[in-house]
């Protein structure tokens, strides 16, 4: 059996453009299997599985619950949107006690960027990156890549803007580093005070006006703004955010193609997407959701094959 070159999946930094091609191979056996009327398999019957979220999660905890239990894993789940979990010592103490119940692998979400690495170096457990910061969200990227792979036949020689805040998102550095080790093109569109100002040195185009963004991509993907930063300093307000970076169907039916529209979710309808274009056809939304727990059923299974029983 082929496996991945990794032991934990900790950022896409560290995976080979192998390691995703055999995540995406797997995940088409995986699509099948959740599409059947019986969705469990027994491949991880033996492995326990903690989901440690030391932030608020709704979508991608219940994504990674419902990818443990198809492949009927047991599940712990730890909670701790509020806890004062900071130190890494804490994060150990907090990890031991649960490892003591003999789990095989953890999946955290930590909002300290390199948290996941400072663990696999201290734990016996398989680690799996469910966001760490404004660093790294691995599956999510994954689980994108995967979306546009299945609309549009493959992903390399695409051009994918992401649009929006790119400063703060995990999202965004983990894309760029999954789209562009299969081939694609990336660009960035957002206000200036939204870009980070390393962009350039990852090898990105960057794009301010979001009509021209879209008329020189394939695929767009939208990224949220986060409502509770509306009165910062980083744009003056929502609503001259959304006359500025929010896509319209007006946009889309000023282009002579069709784009393929993403969004990790959730989604502000009105600010970043109105509805008419998040439920269009062009609209890959809802495709990733599902393609999500296809892909994480991917990545459990080939890491789990990894444990030394």
């Amino acid at each position: 059996m082929e496996t991945l070159s990794v032991d934990h999946l900790l950022g896409i930094k560290d995976l080979t453009k192998a390691d995703i091609d055999l995540i995406f191979a797997t995940a088409d056996e995986f699509k099948d299997v959740i599409n059947r009327p019986i969705k469990k398999v027994p491949s991880l019957r033996d492995i326990t599985i903690a989901n440690l979220f030391f932030e608020n999660s709704t979508r991608t905890k219940l994504s990674f619950e419902l990818a443990e239990k198809r492949l009927s894993a047991d599940v712990i789940n730890f909670a701790s949107g509020s806890s004062s979990v900071k130190k890494g010592e804490t994060l150990v103490d907090t990890v031991n006690n649960i490892l003591s119940m003999k789990v095989d692998m953890v999946v955290m979400r930590h909002p300290n960027p390199g948290a996941h690495q400072f663990l696999s170096r201290n734990i016996d457990a398989k680690i799996i990156n469910a966001g760490d910061g404004a660093h790294e969200h691995p599956t999510q990227a994954l689980l994108d890549a995967y979306s546009i792979r299945e609309r549009l036949g493959e992903v390399s020689g695409k051009k994918v803007v992401i649009v929006g805040d790119i400063l703060h998102s995990r999202v965004a550095l983990s894309n760029i580093y999954a789209l562009q080790k299969q081939g694609a093109e990336v660009m960035v569109c957002g206000p200036a005070t939204l870009i980070p100002k390393f962009i350039h040195s990852l090898g990105v185009h960057v794009e301010h006006n979001l009509q021209k963004a879209l008329d020189w991509c394939d695929v767009a993907n939208m990224l949220r703004i986060q409502l509770e930063r509306q009165d910062s300093k980083f744009f003056p307000s929502i609503r001259e955010y959304t006359m500025q970076y929010g896509l319209t169907l007006d946009h889309l039916n000023k282009l002579e193609k069709e784009i393929v529209v993403m969004h990790p979710g959730p989604i502000n309808r009105g600010v970043e997407i109105t509805s008419e274009v998040a439920d269009s056809h062009q609209s890959i939304i809802l495709n990733q959701v599902e393609n999500g727990v296809a892909v994480r059923m991917a990545v459990l299974y080939l890491l789990a094959s990894k444990i030394n029983r």
